[in-house]
């Protein structure tokens, strides 16, 4: 066993909480701070933008989990990916940047966490981030270290979609990151200068040189060392060699929604009886882990666009336009391979009666084949999906071994409420791409096709041909009652000298892309243990 030097800190997972924690911990020098990444440093095609859909499958660069079957997935397996690189999934991602609603994070304050109010963690997005675009300067930030953009990408094809949303009582959104979130924009964007604005990008990077921050890739952390309730620092293997590090203040557990429980199961923390029968020893009872699973899962709808028009992607990535996009791309950081996963969205309220969206609808300006691939017709993809989703699952290692993935249940379409309003957004996404801004450019609706239109059978059709959006949280999650895993301190409870900090601890889902609050929990995270420190 190779015994490495103390550190004041070590944060396990270089990801988008991760990087962030590390960075604004050894910001100052005053301490030393080793980070732990089981993945390797980069990839060639993370830095381009459309790389990711060259990444969603590619084990060089992602985990690439998957669920368990279940009937909310019509017994399929659902790949869940997620990244395995330095930025973790911020170098993986569709690198859309929503930050949510403030109802969102008012709900998690007011289910007793203190301090994660709207009120309370605006300043941090605002701090974190450098917006490139119109805003009220109350609720965005400029200068920070996270380069947000407007989108980039224009065209008539995204204005007749935004034009027909009008048409159907959906007004363009000034800001959906701002006050309000309602109303449909081209998306807001981790991209800048044609460049991926990852976590290991934008944190990392910078403190490159530090000496103070040590970055150890390809660090697979199997244990973390519990002495008499308390956390003195982690066991790693690094290509199989087997190390220890020691945390003279804290260790911070920044796996993600799938690694950090089972990293705490396989260091004894987690339910006793699941424990016991995988041979692993109990140190701390916590029924809570691995628990409160939830994630947005999300129908693809297709429309046909005549390939004559030469608006979709389909048409302008293929043969001889494939030049023209490659040039575009390298003078002016625009087309397809600048483009974000979604540059078009919109966040609705698919009934009368709501205070805020509950649903959101994104659109891709193409037709989305296998591994977000370019089908060869020309067309139009449509994903959306409930904001809160009330279905729970779980994640729990099913092997002492820490090679072993864990099993992945999601439990989709197990509370009611996300079946109606699934429906009610894909009939909504309906009347937009029916209305009459897209005559003659939008024909037919080719999935499901208008010939499944009753609850029932929509229903049925997204069990079987939906997939996840790809924003898991929860598993984790923060709180002061029996369920919980960690206290509104991000401290685990039983556990000193251990805290978890990324999209794991949300109580409840946010509303939109995960990774905006996932870097918001680990800036707020280092600011708590660095105030603690002080004390």
């Amino acid at each position: 066993m190779n015994v490495q030097a103390t550190y004041d800190y070590i944060v396990v997972g270089a990801g988008s909480a991760g990087a962030a924690a590390a960075y604004r911990l050894a910001e100052s020098g005053k301490y030393t701070v080793l980070l732990l990444e089981a993945g390797r440093d980069s990839h060639p095609w993370s830095r381009i933008p459309v790389g990711f859909a060259k990444l969603i499958d590619n084990p060089a660069a992602n985990w690439l989990y998957s669920s368990e079957p279940d009937e909310g997935s019509g017994g399929r397996r659902i790949p869940v990916p997620r990244g395995k690189l330095l930025g973790g999934s911020s170098s993986i991602n569709g690198m859309v940047f929503t930050r949510g609603q403030q109802q969102d994070f008012d709900i998690w304050a007011q289910l007793g966490n203190r301090g994660w109010s709207y009120e309370d963690v605006l300043p941090i997005f605002r701090d974190m981030e450098d917006y490139e675009g119109e805003a009220d300067e109350n609720f965005r930030g400029r200068g920070g270290v996270l380069k947000v953009n407007e989108s980039i990408e224009k065209g008539s094809l995204y204005e007749a979609i935004m034009d027909g949303a009008e048409q159907v009582g959906i007004d363009r959104a000034p800001d959906y990151n701002g006050e309000f979130q309602d109303g449909i924009a081209m998306s807001q964007t981790t991209i800048r200068h044609g460049r991926r604005m990852s976590t290991a990008y934008c944190y990392l990077h910078p403190a490159r040189n530090w000496p103070n921050l040590t970055v150890q890739t390809h660090a697979l952390t199997e244990k973390l060392l519990i002495e008499e309730k308390r956390c003195t620092g982690v066991r790693y293997a690094v290509k199989g060699e087997m190390r220890e590090a020691i945390a003279a203040r804290e260790v911070l557990v920044s796996a993600g929604t799938i690694n950090s429980p089972q990293l705490l199961e396989l260091s004894g923390i987690g339910q006793a009886t699941r424990l016991q029968a995988l041979g692993i020893e109990v140190v701390h009872e916590l029924k809570g882990v691995g628990e409160n699973l939830r994630d947005h899962y999300a129908p693809r709808m297709k429309w046909s666009v005549p390939k004559s028009l030469a608006l979709t992607y389909n048409v302008k990535g293929r043969g001889p336009w494939v030049v023209w996009e490659a040039l575009k791309y390298l003078f002016t950081d625009k087309g397809l391979l600048g483009i974000t996963a979604a540059p078009l969205r919109a966040y609705i309220r698919t009934r009368a009666g709501l205070e805020a969206p509950n649903a959101v609808i994104g659109w891709v300006p193409f037709l989305v084949g296998d591994n977000f691939t370019l089908a060869k017709e020309s067309g139009v993809t449509a994903f959306m999906h409930i904001l809160r989703s009330e279905s729970q699952g779980s994640i729990h290692v099913s092997s002492a071994d820490a090679k072993q993935a864990p099993e992945i249940r999601f439990n989709f379409l197990s509370a009611k409420l996300d079946c109606d309003v699934t429906i009610e957004a894909m009939r909504v996404a309906r009347r937009i791409m029916t209305a009459p801004a897209l005559d003659g450019i939008v024909t037919d609706e080719t999935v499901p096709g208008i010939d499944l239109d009753k609850d029932d059978e929509l229903l049925d059709w997204v069990k079987k041909n939906a997939e996840t959006t790809y924003h898991p949280v929860g598993t984790c999650k923060m709180g002061n009652e029996p369920m919980a895993v960690v206290d509104d301190r991000l401290r685990v409870h039983g556990i000193r000298g251990l805290r978890v900090a990324d999209a794991s601890i949300m109580p409840t889902l946010t509303s939109g892309n995960t990774n905006a609050p996932s870097i918001m929990i680990g800036e707020k995270a280092s600011r708590m243990m660095l105030a603690d420190a002080q004390t």
